[in-house]
Parts: structure tokens; C-alpha cells; sequence
């Protein structure tokens, strides 16, 4: 089942990407962080259990970023991660977003969605707000990624 997240899943989200942070898998967020975007999160339960996680995050009148997407290891192979990418696309399209953008380690999986890796100097500046306080800032070693939603 796809939903939004509420504030209970902040822990799992959290404990989450901080353990593929760990793993250098991607990039962790603070707590306090996750609490200011709760709305952006869509969550992939499964029998009440969180499986998987994204967040749509807007970030202009056009454009808006794939960000935080995870599956538990528990649930990996699962497809849980493409049907979250799918919700968020449709998310998108709600909200008349025509680019979206992801940061990633795992740009094969993104291609599969028709983004594209673009250079990081093609987004705008505005994108880079939340990198200040990231750990790898200013040697970020993630891949840009840009998809166009066709209507």
C-alpha cells in the first residue's frame, strides 16, 4: 500500500538512511530535517510495516527533486523502490512539475525511468541549499539526473 508518511515513521526513516548512509549508499538526513519534509515522504507499507520510502521535494515552480528513496534490505528485489518512483512521478504531474531531478549512487536504476545524468552545474543554484550542511559538501560524489514529464 502506497500512503503519505505520518509522524511515526520519522524513526524508521531516519534508522533507514542513515544506515545506508553509513554504508555510503546515500546521503543520510538529519532528524531535524526529515520533521521539516515529512510531508514530502510517500511510504510503500506492507502488512503495517514500512518497506519503502521516497520524498518529492519542490523546489521551483517547474522542478522537483526524487530525494531519500529507500528500501528496507528486508523487502529489496521487491519492485517496493520502481512503484515508489512511479507514485512520485504521478505526484509530480499533480503539481505541473515538468523536471524532475535526483541526486543518486545508483543512476541504473533512475535510467529506467528515463532520467538522464546531466551535469551538476545544469540545476539550478537554488537546488543546492541543502547540500551546504551535507557531509561530502562541497565534494559531492553523487550523480545529477534529469527527467522531463511527458503529459
Amino acid at each position: 500500500m502506497i500512503r503519505k508518511a505520518c509522524m511515526s515513521d520519522i524513526k524508521i526513516i531516519h534508522k533507514t538512511l542513515t544506515g545506508f548512509g553509513n554504508d555510503d549508499l546515500m546521503v543520510p538526513r538529519p532528524l531535524s530535517q526529515l520533521y521539516d519534509h515529512i510531508r514530502d515522504f510517500t511510504i510503500y507499507e506492507i502488512d503495517g510495516e514500512v518497506a519503502g520510502f521516497g520524498a518529492l521535494q519542490f523546489c521551483w515552480k517547474n522542478l522537483a527533486e526524487i530525494r531519500s528513496l529507500a528500501v528496507l534490505r528486508k523487502f529489496h528485489n521487491e519492485g517496493i523502490g520502481s512503484i515508489i518512483v512511479d507514485a512520485l512521478i504521478e505526484e509530480a504531474k499533480k503539481y505541473d512539475i515538468s523536471d524532475l531531478f535526483t541526486l543518486t549512487y545508483q543512476p541504473d536504476f533512475f535510467k529506467q525511468f528515463n532520467f538522464t545524468i546531466v551535469d551538476k552545474s545544469e540545476l539550478p543554484l537554488k537546488i543546492w541549499q541543502d547540500c551546504i550542511t551535507c557531509v561530502k559538501f562541497p565534494d559531492c560524489d553523487e550523480t545529477a539526473m534529469i527527467h522531463k514529464i511527458n503529459r
